[in-house]
């Protein structure tokens, strides 16, 4: 059993007359989490799952006098897949303010069903809290950090979704399982998506340009599809937990780039079984891309877990000039460029050092990467 980073503080969150809502990707260990946590806390557990009919009919458009019936003398209430549930912003505000000394805790997969739908009605009565797949902390807490460090490139192709570190030797039908289930059945299951072969191609398409800008515009020349339809799509896909986008910093020059972003996945894994490409590192093209994108989500998962809260970005400019990714917190500028191989000498442009001279500035490499994305 892997410890959670956010088990803790998801303990430390019970008792505070608010409901505690995990969200996150499917098959990230939401449901293990949730069960570990009721069996930590030690109180009278009532558990309830949105995927069974029952429960969602008995969930739906409740009343207060129904839920205290249901609950009865129950310290604890955990609702898992409560995405599945209808208006389940509504039931969830009842119990919070009618369930007195009972804690609601919540997990969902879908944050374009999960969020739009408890947002508003549990304004000021929730503590939100993401699960990832693991992350190198999680990971190295398990074995060593010097396993972990062992284990890079391994991450680096298979990513590190629970079931395939569980289970080596079985990555790529593990991966085609969860791509196909973890990209498509939420996700199809919006009423309003009805191009699902735009989808997998913009998926392709979008894996294929990691690390890179992406224009909607020329995603769109490239699969078919118009601008408008090419970022709804990608919005889901981000409400989805499947990639997450990162704008430009522009503050000082007249020839940065202001309207431009970058995509990435989740999770290397995944990304890798959408173009089903599971080749060893050295016979790879796309080393650099792969890198990128795995430091880009564990830095993620680090700033989350830490509670950590910065803007990010990328830097270019139209000369072409860039820096990888900057995070902007506590009034302060950090600014990071990311090569593989230690060997390769880098400088960061004279331009932006110019523009931001307070900024602080470090190339991660395979050689130091570890106090970053821990």
């Amino acid at each position: 059993m892997y410890n959670r980073a956010i088990e803790n503080k998801l303990l430390q969150s019970f008792g505070r007359n608010k409901a505690v809502v995990l969200s996150g990707p499917r098959q990230v260990g939401k449901t293990t989490l949730a069960r570990k946590i009721a069996d930590k806390s030690g109180l009278k557990t009532l558990w309830l799952n949105g995927d069974e009919p029952d429960v969602r009919h008995m969930l739906t458009d409740v009343t207060s006098v129904q839920l205290k019936s249901l609950v009865g003398k129950n310290e604890l209430v955990v609702i898992d897949e409560a995405q599945r549930i209808t208006n389940i912003g509504i039931t969830l505000k009842l119990m919070v303010d009618e369930l007195q000394n009972v804690q609601i805790f919540a997990t969902g997969s879908s944050s374009f069903e999960l969020a739009n739908r408890i947002n508003e009605p549990l304004t000021g009565r929730k503590i939100d809290y993401f699960l990832f797949p693991f992350s190198f902390k999680e990971l190295s807490n398990h074995t060593s950090i010097l396993e972990e460090k062992r284990n890079l490139v391994y991450r680096l192709i298979y990513g590190s979704y629970p079931d395939v570190v569980n289970q080596p030797g079985e990555e790529p039908d593990i991966l085609k399982s969860l791509s196909d289930s973890y990209l498509y059945k939420d996700l199809l299951a919006f009423e309003q998506l009805k191009k699902p072969a735009i989808l997998e191609k913009l998926l392709q398409a979008l894996a294929l340009q990691i690390g890179n800008q992406v224009s909607y515009h020329e995603l769109g020349q490239l699969i078919g599809a118009d601008n408008q339809t090419i970022e709804r799509y990608i919005d889901l896909l981000e409400k989805s937990y499947v990639i997450f986008r990162l704008g430009t910093f522009s503050r000082n020059l007249r020839n940065e780039l202001k309207k431009t972003r970058k995509i990435y996945f989740y999770d290397n894994g995944i990304r890798n079984a959408i173009i089903k490409n599971y080749s060893i590192l050295d016979l790879r093209t796309d080393k650099g891309a792969l890198w990128e994108n795995y430091l880009m989500s564990e830095r993620m998962k680090a700033n989350q877990y830490a509670r950590r809260w910065s803007n990010t970005y990328f830097w270019r400019t139209h000369a072409k000039q860039e820096i990888d990714y900057i995070e902007e917190r506590e009034g302060r500028l950090f600014a990071y460029e990311f090569k593989f191989s230690p060997k390769k000498k880098m400088r960061f442009p004279t331009t932006f050092s110019k523009a931001y001279p307070q900024a602080e500035m470090q190339v991660i490499t395979r050689d130091n990467y570890i106090h970053f994305i821990e």
